[in-house]
């Protein structure tokens, strides 16, 4: 409990994550390795700070973070994006080699450690295909799945209206577009307004600011709408772009969310 006379305190590990040093998990890593300081004191697991503590991390914490790989893949239809499920194989298998885009311009060059605690900073449906980052940095992924994330996600989705399945924009009505936008619930908790609006006349572009489960399928079918195909074209300010289906890049140096 903080003390009532004075600023409360939080725990180490979440301070450094609020304040964009590293993860939670990194800071664990690091205050076990002894490469933290507070207030010139090397800072003992499970210490509570104040929010004018003064944090130091030693050089070679950084050094660790800068090896640390973001990979922005193409996922295609058929691949789960977390652990293996049912028969299905993750999207970080495709990550190797014989798969690296060859218009890729960063200066990184692939290396098998850079498998090691790779993981999905948001999910891709398996039945979607689109832009999928997996990455081994936590700030990056603190930025695009944490609690207080406001970045972006734009996909394009193919749509069937009953037994519509040409012209849909023609047969859908105006009013259930407006739905789409603002005013549907899911699983109870109403849904962030989204821009939603016609790509062509079998599709529709939307962009969100959360990321439900099955969210974009769930939202048609709440207005009559069938989702026949879903790709996922932008997150945040980093675009899928030509990187072809099944293949893989770096995010690079100076391209961020």
């Amino acid at each position: 409990m903080p003390d009532a006379t004075g600023p409360a305190t939080t725990r180490l590990n979440k301070r450094m994550a609020e304040l964009g040093l590293c993860s939670r998990r990194e800071a664990d890593d690091w205050i076990g390795r002894g490469w933290v300081r507070v207030d010139g004191q090397v800072a003992p697991m499970g210490l509570q700070v104040g929010p004018q503590a003064r944090i130091e991390v030693d050089p070679r914490a950084r050094g660790q973070q800068q090896q640390q790989v973001t990979i922005l893949l193409h996922k295609p239809v058929g691949y789960v994006s977390g652990q293996a499920e049912d028969g299905y194989q993750p999207a970080a298998a495709l990550v190797q080699a014989r798969s690296h885009w060859s218009g890729d311009r960063s200066a990184h060059r692939f290396a098998p450690a850079q498998l090691r605690g790779l993981a999905p900073a948001g999910r891709l449906d398996i039945d979607s295909t689109g832009l999928l980052v997996l990455t081994q940095d936590g700030r990056v992924a603190r930025q695009l799945i944490g609690e207080d994330s406001t970045i972006d996600k734009e996909y394009l989705v193919r749509v069937s209206y009953g037994e519509v399945a040409r012209d849909v924009q023609a047969a859908f009505p105006a009013a259930q577009l407006a739905r789409l936008r603002h005013g549907l619930s899911l699983d109870g908790r109403a849904l962030k307004p989204a821009g939603v609006e016609w790509q062509n006349p079998e599709q529709l572009r939307f962009v969100l600011t959360e990321g439900r489960k099955r969210q974009i399928r769930r939202m048609c079918e709440l207005v009559g709408l069938k989702v026949v195909g879903l790709k996922r074209v932008r997150i945040g300010r980093v675009r899928l772009g030509e990187l072809p289906l099944g293949m893989w890049r770096y995010l690079g140096e100076g391209e961020t969310f």
